[in-house]
C-alpha cells in the first residue's frame, strides 16, 4: 500500500489530534475538578530514533495501549511524578489517603493514576474513532516507570518503518503545574487507508 494522500485529507491529522486531545481534557475535567485542556504542539513524521532523542532519558511516568484494530500501532502518554500526584490528588480530593509532598504513592494513589490512565487513553481513542468513522479496541493500559526513550523504543524500536507519525500534543491543568505528553504511533499504511476511505 501506498502512503500517499490526498491533499485535501491533510486536514484529518489535526483532526484526529484535536477530537482526541479534547476528549481526554473534558473526561480530565469531570473527573479531577481541575479544569484541564490539550495543546497540540506539532504533528510530525519523525525517524523512530529522532523521536527517542526527543523524548528524553529522564524518568517519568508511561501510560501505553495498543490500538488492537486499524490503524494499529500505541499510544503512550507520558508525565512526571509530581503531575501524576497532583491528577490524583484531585480525583481522590480531600477524603482519601494522599499526601501531595511524599515521595512515593499510597495504593489509593496508584488506583487513581490507573483510573485516570484508562480515561486518557479511551478518550484519545474514541476522538480518534469518531473523526476516522471507525471503532478501534485497545488492550489495558500498561503502566511503566522509567525511561521515556526506553518506553519508545519498547513500543516500537522493532518497526520495519523507518518513521512513525508523531502527535506531540499536552494536557496542561490551568491551575496547577501539571503536563502529560502524548505520543501515538499508529501503522501509517493503515492509518493512510482508512483517511483514504473518508469523504472530505
Amino acid at each position: 500500500m501506498s502512503l500517499m494522500i490526498d491533499i485535501r485529507k491533510l486536514g484529518l491529522f489535526n483532526k484526529m489530534a484535536k477530537e482526541g486531545g479534547n476528549t481526554v481534557a473534558s473526561h480530565l475535567s469531570q473527573m479531577t475538578g481541575m479544569e484541564t485542556e490539550m495543546e497540540i504542539t506539532k504533528i510530525n513524521f519523525i525517524d523512530i530514533p529522532d523521536i527517542k532523542t526527543h523524548v528524553g532519558h529522564q524518568k517519568q511516568i508511561g501510560i501505553s495501549i495498543e490500538m488492537l484494530e486499524p490503524p494499529h500501532g500505541h499510544i503512550l502518554f507520558l508525565f512526571n511524578a509530581a503531575s501524576a500526584k497532583e491528577l490524583a490528588h484531585g480525583m481522590i480530593g480531600d477524603m482519601g489517603d494522599t499526601d501531595p509532598s511524599e515521595t512515593g504513592f499510597t495504593d489509593m494513589e496508584r488506583s487513581a493514576i490507573q483510573e485516570i490512565g484508562n480515561i486518557m487513553t479511551s478518550g484519545f481513542i474514541d476522538g480518534w474513532a469518531n473523526v476516522l468513522n471507525t471503532t478501534i479496541d485497545m488492550s489495558t493500559p500498561s503502566f511503566t516507570y522509567g525511561p521515556g526513550s526506553g518506553m519508545v523504543d519498547d513500543l516500537v524500536g522493532g518497526r520495519n518503518d523507518e518513521m512513525a507519525l508523531m502527535f506531540d500534543s499536552r494536557v496542561h491543568a490551568l491551575e496547577s503545574d501539571i503536563n502529560v505528553k502524548v505520543y501515538t504511533f499508529p501503522e501509517l499504511e493503515e492509518l493512510v487507508g482508512l483517511m483514504q476511505e473518508i469523504e472530505v
